[in-house]
Parts: structure tokens; C-alpha cells; sequence
């Protein structure tokens, strides 16, 4: 059995039932970077996965700090004069 760093490491199957049209979609994409079709899914339903659950993360603060995110948020915003001149100058790559 596989082992990565001394640990076994177990697979399981997952079965799909995709249109023809898909599939051929799935594996030209998959040709064009390199991959076989189960690395090209499993990549973009991992990166899928992971950016749902991170959209679902909270972060717990108490009233008082929440109240004060709200409060700056709502704040007018205060003039920045370095921040208003860094956007004004020129990007590095226009000079």
C-alpha cells in the first residue's frame, strides 16, 4: 500500500454519470495542462471546496468589537495624502 511520510495512505472510488459532452470538455481541458481526468477534477473539486467553505467561515468578536467595525465602516472616510499620491504617480512599468 502507498505510504506518504510513513502513513498509509487509502483511496476510495467516486462514480459520476456525465454527458458525452462533458466528458470529452473534462478530458481536452485536462490534455491541455497536463493531466489525466481524475487530477483535473479532483484539483478543481478540491479548489471548488475549499473556496465554499472558506466563504462560510465566522469569526466570533464581541459586540463591542463588532460595534466598532461598524462604526469605522460607516465613518467618513479621513483624507490620506501619501495614499492619494502613491495613486496619483505614475506604475513603475509607465515611467
Amino acid at each position: 500500500m502507498p505510504t506518504q511520510n510513513d502513513v498509509p495512505v487509502t483511496r476510495s472510488s467516486l462514480n459520476l454519470r456525465i454527458k458525452p459532452e462533458d466528458k470529452i470538455l473534462i478530458d481536452r481541458a485536462a490534455n491541455t495542462v497536463g493531466k489525466n481526468r481524475t487530477e483535473f477534477i479532483l484539483e478543481a473539486a478540491r479548489r471548488a471546496a475549499e473556496e465554499t467553505l472558506a466563504d462560510l467561515r465566522v469569526i466570533n468578536v464581541s459586540p463591542e468589537v463588532y460595534q466598532e467595525f461598524i462604526n469605522q465602516l460607516d465613518a467618513t472616510p479621513v483624507s490620506n495624502e501619501v495614499l492619494k499620491k502613491t495613486m496619483m504617480s505614475k506604475s513603475p512599468w509607465e515611467k
